[in-house]
């Protein structure tokens, strides 16, 4: 690859990154050799087994660890910790619960300084994009898991990250709000632009969103294989579910759960790293 055109077209590069957790009985490499660059504007998802070190890297790239080696850089520059270029999701939504909705969406920008008159406008902004009208003044607890979803994302997307970072955000939903959140996302995404990395146990909600699959290998954690996804346009036309029914989708669907079933076979059969 040509190192300009990497440095230029990539947002996120990660070369040769390691990283070993360390404890009382051992240490455990958790991931060997990612060599990854994320496009601009693509919405990349990564599937593999559990305890792949799937969410170790993306908290690799948002910043919250560092790799035993290799280098994470965005735009070029060293990633040492966080920042709110890359805004992070959580399966559990991270919200304040003193705090009623709008605060919480506004929460960033006050610590960022911003005017007050500021951060309400930008705060109904998104309010509107999630779906959230007429809930500014709820408390977390009053609202349901899907409510609390959107409200984490606004409160990520107000503050215009160039990225955002999801670790398996709607695992805890139930399945038709889980669906309702995957056509949410994937509408903020066509209109923000962001980049979206996602972390998703689920293959048909990669395939559903993503522009591009990483499929990660068992503990010690490699990418195996990438594949070029553009089914997320086609469902998100007419007659969209059609798409989930080409021979096209179901066979890198079968490809994709054949690779991780057999790591999570391989990773049954291995001992724990002394």
């Amino acid at each position: 690859m040509d190192e300009r055109k990497y440095k230029a077209n990539y947002v996120v590069t990660l070369k040769n990154i390691n990283f070993r957790y360390s404890g009382e009985k051992g240490g455990v490499t958790a991931l060997q050799d990612i060599n990854l660059g994320i496009k601009e504007g693509e919405f990349l998802c990564v599937l593999g087994p559990s305890g792949c070190g799937k969410s170790t890297l993306l908290k690799i790239i948002a910043g919250f660890l560092q790799s035993s080696a290799g280098e994470a850089r965005m735009d070029n520059e060293p990633i040492h910790g966080p920042d709110w270029h890359r805004g992070v999701i959580f399966q559990s939504p991270t919200l304040y619960p003193w705090l009623n909705v709008q605060d919480n969406i506004g929460f960033g920008l006050k610590m960022r300084k911003f005017p007050q008159n500021e951060i309400e406008e930008l705060t109904n902004r998104y309010f509107e994009l999630v779906g959230l009208k007429g809930f500014e003044r709820h408390k977390p607890y009053e609202l349901s898991g899907g409510m609390k979803q959107r409200a984490s994302l606004a409160r990520i997307l107000v503050n215009k990250p160039r990225m955002l970072l999801m670790d398996e955000p709607f695992g805890s939903l139930d399945s038709l709000t889980r669906q309702n959140m995957q056509t949410l996302i994937r509408e903020i995404w066509t209109k923000t632009e962001n980049t979206v990395f996602l972390i998703t146990h689920d293959v048909d909600e990669a395939l559903a969103l993503a522009t591009r699959i990483i499929v990660m290998s068992s503990r010690p954690g490699r990418i195996l294989k990438e594949f070029q996804t553009s089914f997320t346009y086609q469902i998100s036309g007419v007659g969209h579910e059609k798409a989930r029914y080409k021979p096209e989708y179901m066979e890198i669907r079968e490809e994709i759960l054949n690779i991780i079933n057999s790591q999570s076979e391989a990773l049954k059969f291995s001992s724990p790293e002394r």
